[in-house]
This record gives structure tokens, sequence and C-alpha cells, in this order.
């Protein structure tokens, strides 16, 4: 039995982990962690046997303690209860589903204890990616991603470690609004930007999906997973999102990982690294489906994309700023307080006010998160 811990087990990523769980037999869980969807934690409480679970807040934890008084289950809370639930002994592998800058600290804990990491959280390598991989080189770990594409990319460089990258091709599926110009997109509603054409995920991940944030994050995080320079990562876009990536390698050989949306393949495939288990679910039709068709990306329209590549290159804390001013902008917007074009011109407005460091260790990381989130609280 693989032993297993979950950061973010009540989210789209930590559901769709224990049904993998549910399903394989041969993994067992030994922690679990969740914000504040404690009904829901419960459940998997219930289900799943884990002996340690931590939540944000105190009073939700006294909560779930009276509601699982009936089981050995300890209950811990705060970001005190994230790094035991990322360091407990006997687990082997962490998976990192939590949102935000949040999962840093415990992934960093979770590599010190040589835990291998199955990466879900894409903000740990685009703020701090200079300090997580040396770390886990050093450590001896293995940093697994789970991100649909970078698994994608993960898969088409087995066997080929040895050969050089000529270009990583990043695909996107363009989102709801593909195609649509800025003065289309004015009037764009919150319902509008969660209504993703292929994927089920989070708001914030529908959301980013949209502006193409999503896909800036993910050409941040391959330059530290697979050590290439910015200008080796191409952004396409696959509208019918069957190619989830590929690697052209010098000789011009292009490998790619193709198949149906479905996160639990990338899922399953970093907890049983290197070995493939069969998976239940809906098969690749290439006949059903016709054709596969590719497009530039339009960053005009679409400027998160954009500033992306314009944050890395600046480097620094200019990536935590794209992150962090993204994040808030979201909020905002799902809250109704911003329009849809706000959330890339307050991402711009942050990066050109917040002071720049040139390598910031984890307290200058999250203490840029916090100047930015205070440069946009007292604006918007």
């Amino acid at each position: 039995m693989k032993k297993i811990a979950i950061l973010g087990s009540t989210g789209s990523i930590g559901t769709q982990t224990l049904q993998v769980v549910e399903e394989q037999k041969d993994l067992e869980v030994v922690a679990l962690s969740c914000g504040g969807n404690i009904k829901l934690l419960e459940e998997q409480i219930r289900k799943f046997s884990p002996k340690l679970v931590s939540v944000w807040e105190e009073k939700d934890a006294g909560v779930l303690r009276q509601n699982i008084a009936d089981l050995q289950v300890k209950v811990v809370c705060g970001m005190e209860g994230l790094l035991e639930v990322a360091t407990v002994p006997e687990t082997e592998i962490l998976v990192t589903a939590i949102v935000g800058m949040l999962g840093i600290r415990p992934t960093i804990a979770a590599i010190e204890a040589g835990k291998d990491i199955a990466l879900a959280n894409k903000e740990t390598l685009v703020t701090a990616g200079h300090i997580i991989m040396p770390l886990a080189r050093k450590k001896g770990v293995s940093i697994l991603p789970v991100d649909s594409e970078h698994s994608a990319i993960f898969q088409s460089l087995n066997g080929e470690r040895h050969n050089k990258i000529h270009k990583i091709l990043l695909t996107a599926s363009g989102g709801p609004f593909r195609g649509k110009k800025r003065e289309e997109l004015k009037q764009i509603q919150v319902e509008d930007a969660l209504k993703h054409p292929n994927w089920a995920m989070g708001r914030k991940i529908t959301i980013d999906s949209s502006t193409l944030v999503n896909k800036g994050l993910e050409v941040m995080e391959a330059k530290w997973l697979f050590d290439v320079e910015l200008e080796q990562i191409q952004v396409v876009v696959h509208p019918q999102s069957v190619i989830h990536s590929a690697v052209e390698y010098e000789d011009g050989a292009v490998i790619a990982q193709l198949g149906t949306p479905d996160m639990r393949l990338p899922i399953q495939y970093a907890l049983y690294y290197p070995d493939r288990r069969p998976l239940s679910g809906k098969r690749l039709d290439l006949f059903a489906l016709g054709q596969l068709t590719f497009e530039e990306p339009d960053t005009e329209t679409f400027r998160g994309l954009a500033l992306a590549y314009q944050a890395m290159k600046q480097g620094g804390n200019i990536p935590t700023v794209y992150n962090a001013a993204n994040e808030r902008a979201v909020a905002l917007f799902l809250q109704r307080k911003i329009s849809y074009l706000q959330i890339t011109e307050i991402i711009e407005a942050a990066m050109n006010e917040i002071s720049f460091a040139e390598s910031p260790n984890l307290d200058q990381i999250l203490a840029t998160e916090q100047m930015t989130y205070d440069f946009i609280d007292s604006r918007w």
C-alpha cells in the first residue's frame, strides 16, 4: 500500500485524487486538509479513514472534532496544521492540491522531510521555483506534475531525458471566449466566464483559463519544471483539448500526449509513476473526433498571457506580483466588484507598482504577496 497525504482534499483535484484512490484500492490516505468545507471533509474522513486532518479555522476544527468524536482522527488547523499534514512520517507522496501561495511552506516542509510531491499547486513554482527545484534536487525528491499540460510534457520526456529539448509546445483550449476581441469582452459576466468548453474545474482556475492567465502561470511553471528558457515555451491554442502538450526535440521530432480531458489520468500517473494502471472512463476516439486544429494565441485581447511572459522575463519577485494580483482581481470579479477586463488591468498596474526584488527568499515572497494585496485593496 502506497501511503499518501492530500492538501486541498475537498477541491476539484483533491476529490478526483480520492476517486483514483477509491478505484485503485492500493493507496492509503494518511492525512487530508481542506479550507472550510468540513461537511465534505467529514464524508471523506468516514470513507478513507485518515489518521490526521487539518482545516484552516480553529472554529471549524472544533465543530469537526465534535462531528467525528466517534473516530480516532486527530484534527489540527491553520498553517501549523498544513505543515503537520505535509510531513506525516509514514506518507511517501504529498498531493498539493491546495489553491494559492498557501501551498509554498507545506511543500517546502514536505520536500525537507523527503516526500515526493504530486504538484497541482502551480503557485509554488511560479513564485518560488528558484527555491523549490534546487531543494528537491538536493533532497533527492521527485516533483511529479499533476497539471494536465505539464504531465503531458513529463510523459513526452519519458525515455528522452538525455536528449535536448528544442521547444515545449504548451497547449491551451482558448477558453470560452476564444476568437472574441476586447470590445466583445466588455460586458462579460461571471456566469459567462465560468462556462469552460472542455474541463470541469474550480471557479478560480476556470476564470484564469478564460483570461489565459492560467496559461501564463503554466508557462512559468514549465520553465522551472523542465529547466528550459522562456523562449523555448510556445503556447498553442488547441480547442479540442486532445493533445495535452508536446515536446519538440533537436532533430525536429515532436512527441505528444493525447487523451480525453480527464484530470484523473495525470493524477494517477503522478501517484504511480513510472507505472501505468487501468483507468475507467471514456477513451479517445480519433474517428469520432475527425480533426485537430491549432491557432496562435491572441495576446492583444488576452493580455494575461503576454503579462506572464513579461513577469518571467523580469524575474525576481515579479511573478509573485503577477500571481497575487490575479488572485485578488479574480476574487473581486467573482464578487462582481470589477469588470472582466479589469482583471488584467489590475495585474499590469500591480506589476508596475510593486518594487523589484532580484532573488527573493520565502519571507520576501510572502511580503511581496501582501504588498500586492495592499496595493489593490487601496485602489479597487
